[in-house]
């Protein structure tokens, strides 16, 4: 049975170790099909912010997007969270493909010229004029605008296969269930629990916030990323207020 020279064997387990199909688990991967809308509903600490920056990158490096759209519920959030974070774009990034983070003028660049721009959910009008050819979306369920996504998908209108990658707990907002009615179509949809991810969460976490909220309603929520439509005892349910807007 032949062998790898030394030198190749290294630089294959770097490979391997930078490659995030190897280390990803099956539902952090994009799925297969013609999609134009990836919904990920996930529990807190699944890893959803991972996933989002791991997207980012592969299409930046790969050529796949020249210039994608960075949307969160704040511009903090966009960079703190998805590009400087611990997960984020930054920390994530091959080593041999890094990006610059220049934060005046609120974009992430590749150094095959690949773009990045961030947008805050709380801005819409932002998003009026500039073009893209994909996006990520960081926590759906939290953006109190629910303009900003009507003009995140007016400026998707570059390359030939638009894709937009949304991460969110599910949050029962009336932009959420809308995506969910369109499973099936143009709207893959993913779900995963805080519970997939318990070996790269601290262990207090789950000694303390698990026990705390497990089997709760706001667990299920958080935790189990189920989508609670009403609220226990409410005189109207969602789906008659809905009926009636």
């Amino acid at each position: 049975m032949s062998t790898l020279r030394p030198d190749l064997a290294g630089r294959l387990a770097d490979a391997l170790e930078c490659s995030w199909g190897a280390r990803a688990r099956p539902n952090q991967l994009p799925p297969p099909g013609d999609w134009a809308i990836w919904l990920l509903l996930a529990g807190r600490g699944f890893g959803k912010t991972r996933t989002l920056s791991e997207m980012a990158n592969a299409w930046a490096t790969s050529g796949l997007a020249k210039r994608i759209a960075i949307v969160a519920a704040t511009a903090s959030d966009c960079r703190d969270v998805v590009v400087e974070g611990e997960s984020g774009i930054l920390a994530t990034a091959p080593p041999w493909c890094q990006p610059i983070y220049e934060s005046t003028r609120r974009r992430v660049r590749w150094p095959n010229g690949a773009i990045a721009h961030t947008f805050s959910a709380e801005e819409p009008e932002r998003l009026r004029g500039p073009q893209h050819d994909a996006a990520i979306c960081d926590e759906l369920g939290s953006w109190r605008d629910p303009s900003t996504w009507g003009m995140l998908m007016f400026g998707l209108r570059l390359g030939k296969h638009p894709r937009v990658v949304v991460a969110t707990t599910p949050r029962p907002t009336r932009l959420v269930r809308q995506l969910l009615a369109r499973e099936g179509r143009d709207v893959v949809v993913t779900r995963g629990t805080t519970y997939e991810n318990r070996a790269n969460l601290a262990p207090g976490f789950f000694a303390q916030v698990i026990r705390k909220y497990e089997g709760t309603r706001l667990g299920r929520q958080e935790l189990n990323a189920e989508i609670l439509d009403d609220v226990p005892g409410a005189w109207w349910s969602l789906e008659r207020l809905e009926e009636a807007r």
